[in-house]
């Protein structure tokens, strides 16, 4: 046979407010303004990347300007204004370069190694040798081309003087192509000092209008070829030897055109630098000695491929941003644009949705297509003339790069969204409608409280299809068991509380009366017993007609006064015995006054209940020594016994009502009530206590404020 389900009782359920469901409504709107706080984060951080990226580029369009010009007014920055097709060989000719001043001192090294790298003309090769082909800027120095150059070489074979027959000494090889003609000059090195060892060489290049490595017997040496060589410096690779190491070598020509020179001396207005510079080609090669086979060794050679440039125009724009562009132009009658630049293309978005998102956000930037479009321009004045700097920029341009680098804050916002969805799922289907059910029977039982006969009611909530092992299962089920329980459990606490507050009005009662016979035979002052009988009807005014013993102590009021605790502990150690404490020793007592605000009686009962706690746990024969020290204006009293700490986690509980570790039927002196006399006694004398382990016991230090 199939059982059906279990039915609920019908209890009848009260119609629940607005109010009985608000926390559910609370749950439902923080999770909604989760959502719009995450968007509007979101949206926020956009806007801000926007204005920032915005007042970014504002600020640095200019200085980006500012920054190519004072490249460009650098001799190096002026090169290339000059020469803005300027290119490596790359296994071809070489073709000058118009220098920024008018000529290079070529007789001396170190000068002109200097113009070279001022001027940065020069072609740089993988293996460290470079190479500066140039004219200079002014046509009356001469019209010459100059040629320096550097290479790592071993040591130097110089021509001896008369020697026509080259193949066994270094030279250098110069052909040069211009306007239809063809020049070709050797200049093999002769030392300036035959006497100088390897380690450093210098000497002249003797230029010689031949093509082979034999000379004429009546050959002479141009003139206005001058050409110099040095090889000094410490050797290249360590470890080599000193003699045949190779050294950093320098070479530096003056080179003669004679087509320059013709063109000096005609009539007219001389055009400089000539219109067909391009078309003159040159190439440099610096010969060694022929080897076994006869052949000579190239050292170096111009129209070697793998050459690169120090500085071009091509380079400038390389720090362009996206939707710039940057035109240079030569003024005069007639400007013209000598190159033109523009910054790297940024396609569409991937998310064109994003990307009209972003263009709608509002920045602090004025408004108008003209406002949004950045044209910034600067002059560079050159030895040749005058040139145009101008730089245009699009803001518009930004908005589609923040778009590319938004994806990773979209995923971000979107895997935050999906969290919050994903817990208000979680929060909705397993506790909120959970509680929504148990709020209703709970309600339901609430309701019917209110009948005279609630107690036989009270255990018949039924929570069984809400139990389990998450939370909101074991508040359930122990929601039920308390409902089956609290009715018998209010009983006994209402009968126990009876009971007590009986107990405490018939002791009270039963003790008045022998304290007030006592009062009056002992009721004189130097009666050794009058003390304690007055301690004890305080005692008992304290419990009588109370709730409770915590209630009575806690509304217990003191009359405090200067009290000298030295004076008092030496009361203590006295009258110890005759307590029933045996053993109790004061230790480092010099006589001294100690004065501290207390009430004698009271103090006196929080000692005694010390004391009595030290007994129980001291070690048989060991005594309980009591110590005065101060600190900061307060006085420490301290009272330590020999025998077993206290639990770390009892510390600070020992001084609560009723925390004891005996039994509840060990007598009415172990119920845990002594130190919350003590605590709360010192409480109303603006004193503490505490307890601690030390010195192999434990010690309790009664911190008393001092007069």
């Amino acid at each position: 046979m199939k059982l059906g389900p279990v039915e609920l009782p019908a209890l009848p359920v009260p119609r629940l407010g607005l109010a009985a469901f608000r926390r559910r409504l609370v749950v439902h709107l923080a999770f909604v303004l989760l959502v719009a706080a995450t968007l509007g984060l979101a949206l926020t951080v956009l806007q801000d990347q926007k204005q920032r990226s915005y007042q970014r580029y504002e600020q640095g369009f200019r200085q980006s300007l500012a920054e190519i010009t004072l490249q460009l007014r650098h001799p190096a920055g002026q090169l290339a204004l000059l020469n803005p097709g300027m290119e490596p060989g790359n296994g071809q000719d070489l073709a000058p370069v118009l220098l920024p001043f008018s000529a290079i001192d070529f007789d001396d090294q170190y000068k002109a190694l200097r113009a070279v790298e001022m001027a940065g003309c020069g072609l740089r090769w993988p293996q460290g040798a470079s190479l500066c082909a140039a004219v200079g800027s002014n046509a009356y120095a001469g019209g010459f081309v100059y040629l320096v150059g550097s290479l790592d070489a071993g040591p130097l074979q110089p021509r001896s003087i008369g020697q026509l027959a080259l193949g066994g000494v270094h030279r250098l090889r110069v052909s040069l192509d211009y306007r239809g003609q063809r020049s070709v000059w050797t200049a093999p090195y002769e030392t300036a000092r035959p006497e100088e060892g390897p380690a450093q060489q210098r000497g002249r290049l003797t230029g010689f209008l031949a093509e082979g490595d034999q000379l004429e017997r009546q050959s002479r040496p141009q003139r206005e070829f001058r050409g110099w060589l040095w090889r000094e410096g410490p050797c290249v690779k360590t470890g080599d030897a000193e003699a045949d190491c190779a050294r950093h070598t320098v070479f530096s020509v003056r080179l003669p055109v004679e087509a320059f020179k013709t063109a000096l001396f005609e009539r007219g207005a001389q055009a400089w630098p000539p219109r067909d510079l391009d078309r003159l080609r040159l190439r440099v090669q610096l010969l060694g000695p022929a080897g076994e086979d006869g052949a000579a060794r190239t050292l170096f050679d111009s129209s070697r491929p793998g050459a690169t440039v120090g500085v071009s125009l091509d380079r400038l724009g390389a720090g362009l941003q996206a939707g710039e562009t940057l035109r240079i132009e030569r003024l005069g009658e007639q400007p013209l644009v000598i190159a033109e630049r523009r910054g790297a293309e940024i396609g569409d978005a991937p998310l064109p949705w994003l990307s009209r998102l972003i263009r709608r956000l509002p920045v602090d930037v004025p408004v108008g297509d003209a406002r949004l479009r950045l044209q910034a321009r600067e002059e560079v004045v050159t030895a040749t003339g005058r040139y145009r700097l101008t730089l245009q920029g699009d803001l518009r341009s930004l908005d589609r790069q923040l778009a590319r680098e938004a994806r990773s804050l979209l995923w971000l916002v979107g895997a935050m969204l999906a969290a919050i969805a994903f817990a208000w799922l979680l929060v909705e289907l397993g506790l909120i409608r959970r509680i929504t059910v148990l709020t209703r029977r709970a309600a339901a039982v609430s309701y019917n409280m209110q009948d005279p006969r609630a107690e036989q009611r009270i255990g018949e909530l039924d929570v069984a299809d809400l139990k389990g092992r998450d939370e909101l299962g074991i508040l359930a089920g122990t929601l039920q068991a308390l409902l089956e329980r609290v009715k018998d459990g209010l009983r006994r606490e209402q009968l126990r509380a009876e009971r007590e507050r009986e107990m405490w009005h018939a002791v009270g009662h039963e003790i008045m009366s022998p304290l007030q016979s006592l009062m009056v035979l002992h009721g004189a002052a130097d009666d050794p017993s009058h003390r304690y009988v007055q301690r004890m009807q305080q005692a008992v005014r304290v419990l009588y007609g109370t709730a409770s013993p915590s209630e009575a102590l806690e509304a217990a009021d003191l009359q405090l006064e200067t009290l000298d605790l030295a004076q008092f502990c030496r009361d203590v150690v006295a009258n110890a015995p005759h307590a029933g404490i045996e053993g109790v020793q004061m230790q480092g007592d010099e006589g001294t006054p100690l004065p501290v605000r207390g009430e004698a009686y009271a103090l006196e009962d929080v000692v005694t209940h010390v004391l009595r706690n030290a007994q129980r746990y001291r070690r048989p024969g060991t005594p309980i020594t009591l110590t005065l020290a101060e600190e900061d204006g307060i006085a420490l009293l301290g009272i330590h016994n020999s025998g077993p700490g206290i639990p770390e986690d009892m510390l600070a509980r020992i001084f609560e009502y009723g925390v004891s570790d005996q039994p509840p039927d060990a007598g009415p002196e172990r119920r845990g009530q002594g130190l919350f006399v003590a605590r709360s006694y010192l409480a109303k004398m603006d004193a503490q206590i505490e307890a601690r382990n030390e010195d192999g016991g434990v010690r309790f230090w009664l911190r008393l404020r001092r007069v």
